[in-house]
């Protein structure tokens, strides 16, 4: 047996998550909001915390500062039982961070890039791939020097017998460009309803879902409150989510991935794998930040059944 399920190459930030009814005003204007917490951010690790907790072995692969923010990240990723032993610590820059001003169902992002960009292909060894079933890339538009080697990088993979997937995020430059050899080579892609128009070119999401279905093995497609979409073999499955009391939605997306890949490397249904991705995503957002919500697969298990 292979040490771990799912090998994590990916972004480390944490988040700096303000709550309240705020819009923020410049010409040195304060306002006032309801909370404020640091939290474990980027989607990369987030999904890392998810997975882990659902039961699978996680190894996280990325690069970080050695400053106060970096400390952090990897403290709360071990806590949480994540192996960062491979975490690549640099003395000669910023750990990445994310101001969130959250709004219950809605939020806005500035983030301060820092190192979350650094990882490159070079750095992730053929002995590390070899001890992982699953490959997982996120935020693909972040992580601009991990981008070029991409597709040869899963290819490697799966040469080595892991299968591989991807959450592509959302695009700041909005150019959505650079998929189509990389979801050649991708087993499953999960991106949210918006990443999929701005990818496929279809407005409609039932139109994104055919165009993308046809590049993967899997794909999975997040609706939110509304559930999924996903297809497999020509199969279309809709499914629903659940009630939720939506505290915030950060992280919900990625908790929705550690769901369907958990299903997907248990040999799950595309229907069964979704409606596990679409209970861990709900789960998540009735806590504060990505990771304080994210179900046991016990938990989880309850509202399947």
């Amino acid at each position: 047996m292979k040490p771990f399920d799912i090998l994590v190459a990916g972004e480390i930030n944490p988040d700096l998550i303000l709550s309240g009814n705020v819009i923020p005003a410049f010409h040195q204007t304060e306002k006032l909001v309801d909370s404020a917490a640091l939290t474990i951010g980027s989607s990369s690790a987030i999904f890392a915390c998810g997975a882990a907790r659902l039961g699978l072995r996680v190894a996280f692969l990325g690069v970080c500062g050695d400053d106060l923010f970096g400390h952090f990240m990897l403290g709360e990723l071990e806590k949480r039982g994540v192996d960062v032993s491979n975490v690549i610590v640099r003395t000669d820059g910023q750990t990445g961070l994310s101001v969130i001003l959250n709004q219950r169902a809605d939020r806005a992002i500035l983030t301060h890039p820092g190192l979350i960009a650094a990882l490159q292909v070079s750095d992730i060894p053929n002995e590390l791939l070899q001890k992982a079933r699953h490959l997982h890339v996120a935020s693909y538009f972040l992580q601009t020097q991990l981008q070029p080697g991409l597709p040869d990088l899963f290819r490697r993979a799966r040469a080595y017998g892991l299968t591989t997937s991807l959450d592509p995020n959302y695009d700041p430059s909005q150019a959505w460009f650079g998929f189509d050899e990389l979801l050649s080579v991708t087993n499953v892609f999960l991106p949210n309803e918006r990443e999929a128009g701005s990818l496929s070119g279809e407005a409609h999401v039932d139109l994104a879902a055919d165009r993308l279905g046809n590049k993967v093995e899997t794909l999975g497609i997040k609706l939110g409150a509304e559930g999924a979409l996903g297809v497999r073999n020509g199969q279309i499955v809709r499914v629903s989510s659940i009630p939720a009391n939506v505290v915030d939605t950060v992280g919900a997306g990625d908790n929705f991935d550690a769901g369907f890949l958990y299903g997907y490397l248990n040999g799950w249904s595309l229907e069964k794998s979704l409606r596990l991705a679409c209970v861990c995503g709900a789960l998540s957002t009735q806590c504060r930040g990505g990771t304080d919500g994210q179900p046991t697969l016990n938990d989880a298990m309850t509202f399947l059944k």
